[in-house]
């Protein structure tokens, strides 16, 4: 059974790889405008979903940090 220290840094690196793949998504968005393009709204909606999951983790950290010590 993993502790919650843990699942802590498990979560911040899904967290990390997530804002990674996000951010990936927009270069490409971009990329495609400075070649004189519109951005490609598939990618952008991909950014959002990723990004609401992101905070989601985010937030799930969060309240794991708040678990007392001598419980976690």
């Amino acid at each position: 059974m993993a502790s919650i220290g843990e699942l802590i840094e498990l979560l911040r690196g899904a967290s990390e790889r997530l804002s990674d793949e996000a951010f990936d998504r927009l270069r490409a968005a971009s990329s495609d405008v400075a070649a004189g393009g519109s951005p490609d709204g598939l990618l952008l909606a991909e950014e959002k979903s990723i990004t609401r999951a992101r905070r989601a983790v985010e937030r799930a950290i969060a309240a794991l940090e708040s678990v007392p010590h001598s419980i976690a």
